[in-house]
């Protein structure tokens, strides 16, 4: 007998953007040490302190965990207010360093839900400032 529940295999109604700074770590690094100091200074993401529960839960404060990145994002009192004022899944913000680049991107949403706001573009963008910052 069939199931008559599948459970739904193959290609998902999922979305995620992402948002690529171009930085590449010194040619005189090595692989080993040097190399993963140079990733752990990039790397951030989001912590929320949020109020309220399911559909009314809402952002209160926003703290950055991390390396010098996280540092840098935590000083800066108007982005992290400008990120509270955001839906907890589009505060949430993953920042991490890649073969080729630095990507910022946050959770993923279905096909009705997924979007950039000019704000949220706007957070996206003052974040990839300080990724060009850091030495």
């Amino acid at each position: 007998m069939q199931d008559p529940n599948p459970l739904p295999w193959g290609a998902q109604d999922r979305f995620q953007a992402h948002f690529i700074v171009q930085q590449f770590p010194d040619k005189e690094l090595s692989s080993g040490q040097e190399s993963e100091s140079w990733r752990l200074r990039r790397v951030a993401r989001t912590k929320l302190k949020t109020t309220g529960h399911f559909g009314s839960k809402k952002v209160v404060d926003v703290t950055w965990e991390g390396g010098k990145l996280a540092e840098d994002l935590n000083a800066d009192s108007s982005l992290n207010e400008m990120i509270a004022n955001q839906s907890v899944n589009d505060a949430t913000i993953f920042v991490d360093p890649s073969n080729n680049g630095i990507r910022i991107y946050g959770k993923w949403k279905n096909s009705h839900d997924f979007g950039i706001t000019k704000d949220l573009f706007d957070i996206y963008n003052n974040i990839a400032g300080y990724i060009k910052k850091i030495n």
